[in-house]
């Protein structure tokens, strides 16, 4: 029986492949995020991301020069304080280290786009994500310290916030307090299904971030779930959510697919530190092709339905495909 059908005629050579190809990474679909901490002339390694660095302010600038240069449009920012307490002010201080960086990414390059992470487990003694009570996350006592970091941000210059607290109601309380204090115009990318998972280790080293006691599973969702980011979702862009993150993304392929699928709106896969180690460390070993590795992970998030990547292999990412023009 002779085959009518013969796909491999359109794998025959990389021309043709090329011009066939589905899904492409694109430098525009990239968000790198990037670490602030106080002090000068401090670039600090980041022991479990090789490449990854918490940056001071004036370190900070000479690294974005680079970021624009290959033509990365926008960062995503955390921050270090130089100290933390039980409430996290440092969040939502207008001279906090994240506040102040915004103002020097703006000065510097205004047509950068800007987003901050909203969350308070950075700036708290305790590394949790919200307020305590008798050994508690308490959550409505911790939207309006969440609102006001927003606030704070979007005041210093920021293009985009992004609450990462998973503390029910926060997008509505965010979107409120932007609104009423003059920012209406100011987009929130809620990470609206955040998982409790074991991938986000080295951005604990980075960002100090690590749970005095306890852990993050009673707000942060059980990987388990699938049905239940469906839930958070819709409650997010009922609120008024305007992007969506999708955390962690390699092994959430699904959850990538299912929210696009069924919401249809601009939709974020973050590369998360611990996926980001796991190549590194193989890479080092001689025991992969990094390049290939990446791109290969990063395209299978497109595939999925993911229109932005947050991922922290942005610099070499832009770099590759600049190299195939």
């Amino acid at each position: 029986m002779e085959l009518q059908r013969r796909p491999r005629r359109l794998r025959a050579n990389e021309t043709i492949r090329s011009m066939v190809r589905e899904n492409h990474i694109r430098i525009e679909n990239l968000i790198y995020p990037m670490f602030v901490m106080a002090g000068e002339k401090k670039k600090v390694e980041i022991s479990s991301m090789p490449g990854v660095y918490n940056f001071s302010l004036d370190e900070f600038i000479l690294a974005l020069r680079e970021v624009v240069e290959l033509g990365i449009p926008a960062v995503l920012l955390f921050g270090i304080p130089e100290s933390k307490d039980s409430v996290g002010s440092g969040a939502y201080h207008d001279q906090g280290i994240v506040q102040q960086a915004v103002r020097l990414a703006k000065q510097h390059y205004p047509d950068l786009y800007v987003i901050t992470d909203v969350c308070l487990c950075e700036y708290t003694d305790h590394g949790h994500c919200g307020l305590i009570e008798n050994g508690q996350v308490m959550n409505d006592p911790t939207l309006e310290l969440l609102a006001k970091t927003a606030l704070s941000q979007a005041r210093a210059g920021a293009d985009m916030v992004a609450p990462s607290d998973m503390m029910d109601g926060r997008v509505a309380a965010i979107r409120e307090m932007l609104d009423n204090e003059g920012f209406s115009h100011i987009p929130i990318m809620a990470y609206s299904a955040k998982f409790a998972s074991g991938f986000y280790g080295p951005f604990r080293e980075a960002a100090g971030s690590t749970p005095q006691f306890g852990d993050r599973r009673t707000y942060q969702m059980d990987s388990a779930n699938g049905n239940e980011a469906m839930l958070e979702t819709d409650l997010d862009i009922e609120e008024g959510a305007d992007m969506i993150i999708v955390k962690p993304a390699l092994s959430y392929g699904d959850i990538i697919y299912r929210t696009k699928e069924r919401y249809g709106v601009p939709l974020a896969a973050y590369n998360v530190s611990g996926e980001y180690s796991m190549v590194k460390a193989a890479a080092a070993k001689g025991w992969i092709d990094e390049k290939r590795i990446v791109l290969e992970a990063l395209v299978s998030m497109k595939r999925a339905g993911a229109d932005l990547l947050i991922t922290y292999h942005a610099l070499d990412v832009a770099r590759w495909l600049r190299e195939e023009r």
